[in-house]
């Protein structure tokens, strides 16, 4: 019965609409993809990411199970990819053992919900080997 019951879930992938791409293009340096309240921070810190001439995505994930089909093939087209989040980073966890993609989990827990700057810091760090250490506190 277990066996039916994910044989169920699984199936319903088939109807779930396929992961795509927010802004930018699928494939490339870096891809941060984001979940639930994240997703304003995300697209305003693209917005200023694309504008510095950097190669960055962003892909919100709607659908956390059953996944869509072609998740980890998108997320496999990038060098990197950056899952921000309010908690502990669950949504890395996810995507490195589901899909086997270097993830970085930008993870915090503040009780505030992320700064756009913050986010762009970290988009840079990842994609220039800055670190947050380089960046004015107030940005962060």
């Amino acid at each position: 019965m277990t066996d039916v019951r994910f044989a169920k879930i699984d199936g319903i992938a088939e109807h779930c609409p396929e992961q795509g791409v927010e802004i930018s293009d699928p494939g490339g340096a870096l891809a941060v993809a984001g979940w639930r309240s994240t997703y304003g921070p995300i697209y305003q810190a693209m917005r200023w990411a694309r504008g510095e001439g950097l190669d960055v995505s962003h892909i919100h994930l709607r659908h956390i199970w059953p996944l869509p089909r072609n998740r980890g093939e998108l997320l496999g087209r990038f060098q990197k990819n950056m899952a921000p989040k309010m908690s502990r980073g669950k949504p890395v966890i996810l995507l490195r053992s589901e899909y086997l993609v270097p993830a970085e989990k930008l993870a915090e827990v503040t009780g505030q919900p992320f700064k756009v700057a913050g986010i762009e810091a970290a988009i840079h760090e990842r994609l220039e080997n800055r670190r947050w250490a380089d960046w004015p506190r107030s940005w962060i």
